[in-house]
Formats: structure tokens, sequence, C-alpha cells
């Protein structure tokens, strides 16, 4: 039997490892037949025998690497809902653009979602019309947090205060020539964690 190309072993792995980053799921052999140039039933062979060296692991149907399984369970998707307003209030329209993969070790654990900022309200916290706000669904928000706050229907993002002496909430706009928006009460739907920056 001939021995297997390091080469070939490589260009697999590296195939099978960019494939999950795009994917996040492990090619098939057809997949990687395709890509690489080879025949299936020899994809077929060279999974076995690095299953075999250790060099992954090949279940007949599902391969993973040392670094596909660091990546998995170590992220979660959120959905891309549409645009919020960074001026006057506006209704986040949940429609779903698009799903983001964010990691962990970047965002941390929770549910989220994404909402593009709209206005230029923020623009002294580094929030800029057209960038991504990574959203964690909470309920409440401590004071100095941005949030997402729905006031009579119409979601807003603006740093949150609440003024427990007249208990008023204050929600504040990060530009200094815009005022202060003072409410009664408001409905938390989910505090900022980062900024994804529109480079476009």
């Amino acid at each position: 039997m001939r021995s297997k190309s390091p080469e070939l072993m490589k260009r697999i792995i590296e195939y099978i490892e960019s494939y999950y980053l795009e994917n996040y799921r492990s090619p098939s052999t057809g997949n990687i037949a395709e890509n690489i140039g080879i025949a299936k039933s020899t994809v077929h062979k060279y999974l076995v025998d690095m299953d075999r060296q250790g060099m992954l692991t090949y279940s007949g149907w599902s391969i993973t690497t040392e670094k596909t399984e660091k990546m998995k369970y170590q992220k979660s998707s959120a959905a891309i809902l549409g645009s919020i307003s960074c001026g006057v209030p506006n209704f986040a329209e949940e429609n779903v653009e698009e799903y983001l993969s964010l990691p962990e070790s970047l965002f941390g654990k929770g549910e989220f979602y994404i909402l593009r900022a709209n206005g230029l309200s923020m623009i002294d916290a580094g929030i800029d019309d057209g960038d991504l706000m990574v959203i964690r669904k909470q309920s409440v928000a401590e004071n100095g947090e941005i949030v997402v706050a729905l006031v009579e229907e119409e979601a807003t993002l603006k740093r949150f205060y609440k003024d427990e002496k007249c208990e008023h909430i204050i929600l504040h706009p990060e530009n200094k020539s815009m005022e202060d928006i003072i409410v009664d009460n408001c409905i938390i739907q989910g505090v900022a964690v980062k900024v994804i920056k529109d480079l476009q």
C-alpha cells in the first residue's frame, strides 16, 4: 500500500478547518474531494488513516480536528433584527436580516441579538450611524449602561440612568448637542455589550 502524502494530509486538515469556520459543521468527503481535487474514495482512505494516527477524529460522517473541537460550543448565534434609533426613538423592527455567529471569548455567554445603529445621538460613545450593536437580552440595567429602551412602543439606544429620588428614568444621548429623554418608565429590552464598526 502506498504511503500517504503528508502534504495532502495538511491540505485536508486546512480545508476541514476553513470549511468549519464558514459553515459551523464539518465538510463531507465529497466537499473535500471537490476542493482538493482527488477521488472521494481517496479522501475516505486518508481520513481513516489520519484518524488512526490521531491527526483528526473521523466517525464515518463527522470530522473534527483539534482546532474545530475547540470551536464547538463556544459560540452563539445572534439575529440582526434591523435598525434602532440613535436620535429620536424609533420602533425596532424585528425582521431578521441574517444571523451572525458570536464567539463567547469576545462576547461572553447569553442570548444576543443585533441592531443597526441609526442616527448620531451616541457618537460620543463611539457608536456611529450604521454600526452594529450586539445586545444581550435582559430586562434590567445598571446606571450608566447603554440599553435598548422601549418607550411607548418605540425603541431607542441610550445610556440608562434611574433617579431614585424622583423615580424618573433618564435616557441620555452621548451627543453634546442633544438633550436627555426623561420618562416615568420604560421597558429594558437589552444591554449593549459590543459595537461592530461599519467599515464601508
